[in-house]
């Protein structure tokens, strides 16, 4: 009952977050035309960061290790299947933009956004759960990168090595995994510069949560509200991503030898609502915004509900 009051909590704050960015919308503080550039903010500056600083978090162990590589796999594999099969099921109406972006909402979860904080406020005394946290978001984002610009656009060209080894989260991974091996930490003990460059990641990125519900919040302002809640398409790419997908995934991890923390993060980063660079993605490439940003919107409303049911299986 615990995890399942402080996942309540947790996703109504959140929620909340989106009240300013959809009232600077509606006052004209802010134009339609500048939401692209909060995307490409929190995109190429605030979730590199949140990857050093959950990576800093984490003391690396052999054993942890080998448990993050697993964790990468194993979660990489699952998403793969799941998008694999959901472009079976759509490819036929591939001509729609709207069936692009279901096929990808159906399985990306806000694993980084929300579920760093998430999975800090479920397990306040486990320094690990960021980087399991930051694992999944990797392999979101070389998938992201390739396989779901190019389904969304549905332009080969992002099918390329470069596109994998060449991303913000690539990048930030390449910063932060030779001090997460090292050991060596952002903090006081290393002197006053680090220290200071520690908070300075922190404070970047915790900003990641609050930037993407401002988002949020500014495209609800420019949309129909009547379209958030009466497209079918929307409401079944929620209903996979935020019960059949984690349930799934669930299942899988519970027949899988695994470590129980590894199991515990990646049932709770799978149960986050439709993620949020679905719309970045489709906000970067120009295509299928308004798809994108409501079945966004609809899955973070709904995840009100989705998030703390599923908590409760914890």
């Amino acid at each position: 009952m615990d995890a399942f009051l402080i996942t309540l909590i947790f996703v109504s704050i959140m929620l909340l977050y989106a009240v300013p960015g959809y009232i600077l919308v509606k006052v004209k503080a802010v134009k339609p035309e500048s939401i692209s550039a909060f995307s490409r903010l929190l995109m190429f500056v605030c979730q590199p960061a949140l990857t050093v600083y959950s990576f800093n978090k984490a003391d690396f162990t052999p054993e942890l290790g080998i448990n993050l590589l697993i964790f990468l796999g194993i979660v990489t594999a699952i998403q793969l299947i799941f998008l694999g099969f959901f472009f079976l099921i759509f490819r036929k109406k591939f001509s729609e933009v709207r069936y692009r972006v279901a096929t990808v909402a159906t399985t990306l979860s806000n694993c980084s956004f929300l579920g760093v904080p998430l999975l800090e406020a479920l397990f306040p005394d486990s320094p690990n759960v960021a980087a399991y946290s930051m694992m999944y978001f990797l392999s979101m984002n070389l998938l992201g990168w390739t396989v779901i610009s190019a389904l969304i656009s549905q332009d080969k060209k992002y099918i390329s090595i470069k596109k994998v080894l060449i991303n913000p989260a690539t990048i930030s991974i390449a910063v932060a995994l030779p001090l997460f091996l090292t050991g060596f930490k952002l903090d006081a003990v290393n002197g006053p510069f680090f220290e200071q460059l520690g908070i300075m990641f922190t404070v970047l990125g915790k900003m990641t949560s609050p930037l993407c519900m401002l988002i949020m919040g500014m495209r609800l302002a420019t949309l129909p509200f009547k379209k958030l809640f009466t497209n079918w398409l929307q409401y079944f790419a929620v209903g996979v991503n935020q019960l059949i997908f984690p349930l799934c995934v669930l299942g899988i991890i519970t027949l899988i030898p695994v470590d129980p923390e590894l199991r515990l993060c990646m049932f709770v980063m799978s149960a986050c609502p439709v993620a949020s660079v679905v719309q970045n993605f489709a906000e970067l490439i120009g295509e299928g915004q308004e798809a994108a940003a409501n079945t966004v919107l609809l899955g973070t409303i709904t995840s009100i509900i989705s998030l703390p049911v599923l908590a409760l299986l914890i």
